[in-house]
């Protein structure tokens, strides 16, 4: 028992931004596939991203991080770093629906694993570094 506590104790903030992340992957993608209905899968990827954006800074900044000084420069940083994921994400879903022709709910499936192990270590070292 005292393994497992030790074993989440070291890797908390990675733990917790996994729960958080996941909540907000699953937002990301159920507004994503909505919206790939009615129009093109990339222009819905730009706003499901941007909604997970903005509810992962929140929830990582309150109950992660917990880092709640300079907000409005620290949201700035990770908005930066959401973008750099969404860049990301729009290469590798066209690259895997319009190159490789595989659907565009399991390409944003495998971005959404990449980005957000990209995103993790660039909030936490940048964005939610403690000063």
């Amino acid at each position: 028992m005292t393994s497992i506590r030790q074993f989440l104790l070291k890797f908390r903030e990675l733990f917790l931004y996994g729960i958080i992340g996941g909540f907000c992957a699953a937002l990301d993608y159920v507004i994503y596939t909505l919206l790939g209905h009615v129009m093109p899968y990339l222009a819905a990827n730009v706003i499901s991203v941007h909604c997970g954006i903005f509810t992962s800074f929140f929830l990582n900044r309150q109950f992660n991080f917990k880092v709640k000084d300079r907000t409005s420069h620290r949201f700035k940083i990770f908005y930066l770093v959401g973008l750099t994921g969404l860049g990301v994400s729009e290469v590798l879903i066209y690259l895997l629906s319009e190159q490789m022709g595989m659907s565009y709910q399991y390409s944003k499936i495998i971005t959404i694993f990449v980005t957000a192990l990209l995103q993790f270590l660039l909030n936490k070292f940048i964005t939610f570094k403690k000063t």
